[in-house]
């Protein structure tokens, strides 16, 4: 039986697009001979689809999709996902659902049994979990149907107290089959590939993994679908960040050699374990990790401004490395035409972030305006000479600089039709270094997940063919530029051990205790988390962060605003 993969990108809702993306996957597969064509979970609406779910509307062209796709299931089978209606009234209306569909005809219909709840995922609120397991015949061969999460309760802590394989192991199944939508971060290659290899070596079976890819809003799903034999061995893996196909037979896939011991491999069931027991800042800018966080962030810009319905984009370009990296990035994703950079010197801007933003700008070829600030922020100061009367200069004229940018980006979004990218990189985020409505304004961050030591090292690797980033971008001191003489450093402990601490902390959610016990100084571990949670209110208001990490902020962390823990 020859199977196929189709590794495809999903527009949310857009059942148009969705279906006919399937239809051409279906197509192929069958020009290439295939008996058998996978997609990935929920293909046929979009993952995540969130509280679409709860208009009936949604659902019912969900159904109109699926009979449209089917009449194309003629002489080949085909594997897709989508919500089913709950016949029971007890429990959520819907299930998340695989279908396999066969001379034009739904032949079975299979649900997804371990739904997460934890990061991004909140599909308890609106799936029932499976009541039953059974495999699917198909010419001859019995289908271990599962759906991403499915194949997910392995390890020494598993989530839930149902394992489906387990279930669908009784019914000697020929292959594993996984509908999944596995979003990206810079471990998941490694941790799918040990799930995957772990369910081969356990039970004995060749097993085809469908991932979804594209960018959804925040949420970066990077394919990699996989293929395994049944002795543990990766036998194909579909490209990264872009679509891909592939069709494989699976009688090659069964060995009767000895499989590999379980205990023979090191096998990774979280990203967690990827990165325990290495050096922070040596993972945090290991090559591989930055090229994939390249790759991840220049896909969600572009699939935001694509499936947006937008083209060009807008940024205050300072001369320093964030702007810099991300109009950088801006350009690979939209192209240099698309990309205007605004520069908005103060008194307080030195000579050379005018130059180096300058010289980025015509190193990209994008165009760039020169406005200053410095009329706009004395009126200002002039206005509120009544009210501030002659209290010293504080943070309140830092910020006024900082909006006053920020409504200077926001009114040419607005006369032209761009979209504001957001420039402030995780390690600001986490701390509160940013101005509500002045820096951190913005309909996408393409940094936010992406810690200052990350930010340089995106910047090198950019810069590794050809110089793009002027070299004093990546030399100098950072600094806001809001006072005289300001650094970063004036405000924030030094980076490297900044953004060691915030990711012991925000990833791998260590306490106080366990960070003094390393070694860290005390007053500076208390301080740098008092920072982090007393400043959540800040990002409670923040745009969409594009998603990089296993712990990203926005909707995969979930801190209440009002609370005194740690702050």
């Amino acid at each position: 039986m020859k199977i196929a993969l189709a590794q495809q990108n999903y527009h949310i809702g857009n059942f148009d697009l969705n279906v006919q993306k399937i239809i051409s996957g279906i197509q192929e597969a069958k020009k290439q001979g295939a008996d058998l064509v996978i997609f990935s979970e929920l293909c046929v609406c979009g993952y995540p689809p969130r509280d679409f779910l709860e208009f009936n509307d949604f659902i019912n062209q969900c159904y109109q999709a699926l009979d449209t796709i089917k009449e194309h299931a003629d002489t080949i089978g085909v594997l897709v996902g989508a919500p089913a209606r709950n016949p029971n009234f007890e429990g959520k209306d819907l299930f998340n659902a695989a279908y396999l569909l066969y001379e034009k005809e739904i032949k079975a219909e299979v649900h997804k049994t371990l739904l997460p709840t934890y990061d991004v995922f909140d599909e308890g609120r609106y799936f029932e979990p499976a009541y039953d397991w059974n495999v699917v015949p198909f010419k001859g061969k019995k289908l271990a149907v599962t759906i991403c999460e499915d194949i997910w309760n392995m390890g020494e802590n598993p989530l839930y107290r149902i394992t489906p394989m387990e279930k669908l192991i009784q019914f000697e199944p020929d292959v594993i089959i996984n509908l999944s939508a596995s979003p990206y971060n810079y471990a998941q290659d490694v941790v799918r590939n040990g799930i995957v290899k772990a369910h081969t070596l356990k039970y004995k079976l060749p097993m085809f993994y469908c991932n979804t890819v594209g960018s959804q809003t925040e949420i970066v799903f990077d394919g990699g679908s996989l293929v395994y034999d049944s002795a543990g061995n990766q036998v194909a893996e579909l490209k990264y960040f872009e679509e891909d196909f592939g069709v494989f037979e699976l009688d090659d896939l069964i060995k009767e050699t000895s499989p590999q011991s379980e205990d023979s491999v090191k096998i990774y069931y979280s990203a967690s374990e990827v990165s325990a027991g290495r050096d922070v800042l040596e993972y945090l800018k290991d090559e591989k990790n930055i090229a994939e966080i390249r790759s991840a962030l220049v896909l969600g810009i572009r699939d935001y401004f694509s499936k947006m319905g937008f083209t060009k984009a807008i940024l205050g370009s300072s001369g320093g490395i964030d702007s810099a990296v991300t109009l950088a990035l801006a350009v690979e994703a939209l192209g240099q035409e698309n990309v205007r950079a605004i520069l908005m010197p103060s008194h307080f801007s030195t000579s050379h972030s005018i130059s180096d933003a300058e010289a980025l700008s015509q190193n990209l070829q994008n165009p760039y305006d020169i406005i200053p600030i410095k009329n706009i922020y004395d009126s200002f100061l002039t206005e509120l000479k009544p009210i501030f009367q002659d209290l010293p200069f504080s943070v309140a004229e830092e910020n006024i600089q900082s909006r006053t940018r920020g409504n200077l980006l926001m009114a040419i979004a607005n006369k032209f039709g761009y979209i504001l990218l957001n420039t402030s990189n995780k390690s600001e985020l986490a701390t509160g270094y940013g101005t509500l409505y002045g820096d951190m304004a913005g309909g996408l961050s393409v940094l936010g997940d992406v810690y200052k030591t990350q930010v340089y090292a995106l910047a090198r690797l950019i810069n590794k063919e050809k110089e793009v980033i002027p070299h004093h971008i990546l030399v100098k001191a950072p600094s806001a530029e809001l006072r005289p003489n300001q650094k970063d450093s004036d405000s924030l402990p030094e980076y490297d051990e900044l953004d060691t601490i915030l990711f012991k902390y925000i990833e791998e959610r260590q306490g106080p205790k366990e960070l003094i016990a390393q070694g860290f100084d005390e007053t500076l571990v208390n301080r740098i988390l008092r920072l982090v949670n007393m400043n959540e209110y800040k990002r409670n208001q923040f745009c969409p962060i594009i998603r990089v990490s296993y712990k990203a902020f926005g909707v995969g962390r979930r801190l209440p605003i009002v609370a005194k823990y740690l702050s």
